[in-house]
């Protein structure tokens, strides 16, 4: 396993907080210009995997939300799963 593949491995492990961090300094890097070519592409693969692993732990959150279910009173009358469609 590269070097690169390792570190991307990390990432599936990786809270939302850190994940998100390390990519706004990615971007931020990039954003510069001051990166080698070499290093360029090797950030951009980083931050290609940081940005699905938020993503997908978005997904997860957004999937447990519930909703409150109004009965036909108006008055709550329980909790619903979110509807992620």
């Amino acid at each position: 396993m590269t070097q690169t593949e390792q570190s991307i491995g990390d990432v599936s492990t990786m809270p939302f907080e850190k994940a998100m961090a390390e990519l706004e300094r990615i971007v931020g890097d990039l954003e510069k210009g001051a990166v080698s070519l070499d290093d360029s592409v090797r950030l951009y693969a980083r931050g290609k995997a940081l940005q699905e692993r938020c993503e997908k732990l978005l997904a997860e959150a957004e999937a447990r939300v519930e909703k409150i279910t109004i009965g036909e009173n108006g008055a709550p009358k329980g909790v619903a799963p979110f509807d992620v469609t």
